[in-house]
């Protein structure tokens, strides 16, 4: 069973490069995150001609999370988190496991919660993660989580420690929720460093390759008991060199069925 993850920073911009994933990849599940167009205007019909059932949360120009199955899911979630409902997280059942579609705000600049609105929502909204999923059992967990939690999981601890993504407070609230919910950061499963393990680049980067001034920001979590079943993860960072390409690229977790 494959998995991918990818923040596609519109679905509209970046829909031949889905189509393209999917056609090459063949994933049992794809989530999305950023599709940001209205559910009404989703492209469900393309993905049905390959093969996929669509379900999505979406808002228009902003946000927006999406899961596309081989197979048909059951108890579709559309889940508000610290009451709003602005299109972050989107779960659904399989036979077997829970699977959800995360994207964690950003959090803006600066941060500190006590004067910046978009941080304080960003700490809120993963103490409500935390909550939600000790309640949950055996689940897979894709995402834009806009957190890099272990120091090698950016270009540089020492220059991005102040810089929101890395910040202490926030590596430490993703950490524990992975130790309070038992769950597994399953790509670092295989992937460490030397090897590339940088998900997005800035595109403010001239050359993503040359710099490499990337960081960690997508992951895929599993259920403890899923551990002995993983095969395989990698990084389709090829994604990032497309002709305006999303700042994401595609993660790929491999599961034994």
């Amino acid at each position: 069973m494959k998995i991918i993850t990818w923040n596609v920073n519109s679905i509209r911009a970046r829909l031949s490069y889905v189509i393209e994933l999917l056609r090459i990849e063949k994933p049992d599940f794809l989530c999305l995150q950023e599709t940001k167009i209205v559910d009404n205007d989703f492209p469900q019909q393309r993905f049905s001609e390959l093969g996929y059932f669509s379900y999505f949360f979406g808002m228009p120009s902003y946000n927006g999370v999406a899961i596309l199955s081989k197979n048909k899911l059951i108890k579709v979630e559309k889940l508000g988190m610290c009451n709003k409902l602005d299109a972050r997280m989107i779960s659904a059942e399989t036979s077997n496991f829970e699977i959800f579609s995360v994207y964690v705000p950003a959090g803006g600049d600066i941060p500190d919660p006590d004067i910046n609105a978009k941080f304080k929502y960003k700490l809120l909204f993963l103490e409500e993660l935390n909550l939600l999923l000790q309640k949950k059992k055996k689940i897979i967990l894709c995402g834009d989580l806009n957190v890099a939690p272990q120091e090698d999981d950016v270009w540089s601890h020492r220059n991005l420690i102040n810089v929101v993504s890395h910040t202490d407070i926030e590596r430490a609230k993703v950490k524990k929720i992975l130790e309070d919910c038992n769950l597994i950061d399953a790509v670092r499963e295989f992937i460490n460093p030397p090897e590339n393990i940088f998900t997005w680049w800035s595109y403010r980067s001239p050359n993503y390759k040359t710099n490499n001034r990337g960081r960690r920001l997508d992951h895929i979590w599993t259920s403890m008991e899923i551990k002995n079943k993983l095969v395989n993860s990698k990084i389709l960072d090829k994604y990032r060199s497309k002709d305006k390409p999303s700042d994401h690229v595609p993660v790929c977790l491999e599961i034994q069925n």
